[in-house]
């Protein structure tokens, strides 16, 4: 039997699983049933809380598992709750804990109004570590889906993504178009797909189709990467609030070379053993 705890970043949700007090291997096929709506627990991504590796100077290493059983390199979301789940369990009561991730370290902090903060990182726009199958970086690319020539701009927050500006966020073909760029060879990772409406030089609203997941009610590094794309494009100011379906998050970027920081909430839902 394994113990988790179920969470949620405004509405994007999980399983956490502490894999440093119990001993946990899980394959793709038990990830795929841990996650799964009907049948398992349910969750967009299960993450697992795992100790540093003896020659790092972070104090967790910090796993993401897709609903497909994919591992990934970042969710932006899974920071924060990864950040309550360990204050909760009294692993750490440092107000600011450093964690090895795939696609780098993250500094999650504990802000006094509750929310946490994490430092996403840097975001890089060259093709070759987004990656994209295009050698010439762009603030606009384009491709062909379903016939139809989109342009989107592109930013890795450590996982791929890409965000299209749509006039209406609320009709945006999210499913459609998502899953058909989510997987088309322009990305050779896949990637992350954004629908970003922009209200005004401070808010947007996000809608956010998850590689290896589909559309989930908020993605974390989603919004940080809208937001770089929509400040590359000369549409956004540095600090801004984005609208998902789930709730509201805070995103503050200085420009090129300069770290994103991403502020929200961070929810336990219940607590539960499930047997794989």
């Amino acid at each position: 039997m394994i113990e988790f705890t179920k969470m949620h970043g405004l509405g994007n949700d999980f399983v956490v699983i502490d894999a440093i007090r119990q001993e946990i291997s899980l394959t793709p096929e038990q990830i795929r049933f841990i996650a799964a709506r009907h049948f398992g627990v349910g969750c967009d991504q299960l993450l697992l809380v795992e100790l540093a590796a003896k020659h790092s100077d972070a104090d967790f290493r910090y796993r993401i598992f897709n609903a497909d059983g994919s591992e990934v390199a970042q969710c932006g979301n899974g920071a924060r709750c990864f950040a309550r789940f360990v204050r909760d369990k009294k692993l750490s009561y440092k107000d600011n804990i450093l964690v090895d991730t795939q696609g780098g370290q993250l500094l999650l902090s504990f802000d006094d109004d509750g929310l946490i903060t994490v430092n996403m990182g840097i975001p890089r726009h060259s093709p070759a570590i987004i990656p994209l199958r295009t050698e010439q970086e762009e603030k606009f690319y384009t491709v062909d889906v379903n016939g139809i020539e989109k342009a989107f701009g592109a930013v890795s927050m450590g996982n791929p993504h890409a965000v299209l500006k749509v006039n209406d966020v609320q009709l945006a073909q999210v499913s459609e178009i998502g899953e058909a760029l989510e997987s088309h060879p322009f990305f050779p990772e896949r990637a992350n797909i954004g629908f970003m409406q922009v209200i005004d030089r401070h808010t947007i609203k996000l809608r956010v189709y998850e590689r290896g997941t589909g559309e989930t009610l908020a993605c974390g590094s989603g919004a940080c990467a809208a937001v770089v794309i929509g400040i590359e494009q000369k549409l956004l100011d540095q600090d801004v609030i984005v609208e998902l379906p789930g709730g509201k998050l805070k995103i503050h970027w200085e420009g090129r070379d300069k770290p994103v920081f991403m502020t929200g909430p961070a929810v336990s839902v219940f607590e539960g053993r499930v047997e794989v």
